[in-house]
């Protein structure tokens, strides 16, 4: 009843009551982040290892926390200062495939987005011909609307690079350093059956369950290629228009994020479990409401 009388505000002076609707919001707020997102919504390593994302449909996996070591140094009469182990990336959900044909059609009905420049959709179908196919012709602009739409967004170039190698360190490619293995796991150079794009999925997955992370289409990622002139974005993966020794998992390209081509596209990630309108901060403001007494 104190809850109840406290959302429902009393005033004695004016001899009336008044609904108080920060307090309503921060109740009902805090209960639907409890039920759809969990304590918090943090993907961590306790998180489900596979994920369907509401929004668009899409598969996602879970993607462990990465550290990397920081160069020994030394102090100023020449003993070693040994380097620390510091964090690079955050437990993430990473799309399992890259953006299909079919997820991209249903983000430009349902959101009316109108890319800058217009999709050629007859010379789309050339290379990716139908909806499982994945998206093309899509500038950095368009596939950061798309994310945002999703309620996700681009990976970072350093979150791209340590889901696509899957657990391995210093290997040569995502599978490992074995170059003729490279058509069980890579849409390229036209080896395979496929003359340009192939449905997304068609080959064999790396070590975290993510496919095409070489080949098939470059991914856009969230990353300037130089920060300072910040005149490109970075793409990773290579694609089917490329030879395996571009496949490499360490190759970076860049392109101006205006442009398209026919063989780049992208594939998102999140840090939350559940995209949805109610954040921690604005639950946590009405919350303050809620425990407020002002007329």
């Amino acid at each position: 009843m104190d809850t109840f009388w406290t959302i429902l505000r009393f005033n004695w002076e004016g001899c009336y009551m008044r609904l108080n609707w920060d307090g309503i919001f921060a109740v009902l707020s805090l209960f639907l982040m409890v039920v759809f997102v969990g304590c918090g919504g943090d993907v961590t390593k306790d998180s489900p290892k596979k994920i369907t994302w509401e929004k668009d449909g899409a598969e996602m996996v879970l993607i462990p926390e990465s550290f990397t070591r920081t160069k020994d140094t030394y102090d100023k009469v020449g003993d070693l200062v040994p380097g620390e182990v510091v964090k690079v990336t955050d437990y993430l959900y990473m799309d399992m495939t890259e953006v299909t044909v079919g997820q991209f059609k249903t983000f430009l009905k349902s959101s009316g987005y109108e890319p800058e420049k217009p999709i050629d959709w007859e010379e789309l179908y050339e290379y990716s011909p139908t909806s499982d196919y994945p998206m093309i012709y899509v500038t950095w602009h368009d596939a950061t609307a798309y994310a945002k739409w999703a309620g996700k967004r681009l990976p970072t170039e350093a979150e791209w690079e340590f889901a696509a190698r899957g657990g391995l360190v210093g290997k040569e490619y995502v599978w490992g350093d074995d170059k003729a293995v490279v058509w069980d796991y890579a849409n390229c150079d036209g080896k395979d059956k496929w003359e340009y794009c192939a449905p997304v999925g068609s080959f064999k997955p790396n070590g975290y369950g993510l496919f095409d992370m070489s080949g098939n289409v470059w991914e856009w990622c969230q990353d300037w290629r130089d920060s300072n002139t910040k005149v490109c974005r970075v793409l990773r993966g290579g694609s089917w228009g490329n030879y395996p020794f571009d496949l490499r998992a360490a190759l970076r390209s860049l392109y101006c994020p205006t442009n398209t081509y026919n063989n780049y596209g992208f594939r998102c990630v999140s840090g939350f479990r559940t995209a949805g309108p109610f954040t921690l901060v604005r639950a946590m403001h009405g919350l303050y409401c809620f425990t407020t007494c002002w007329c």
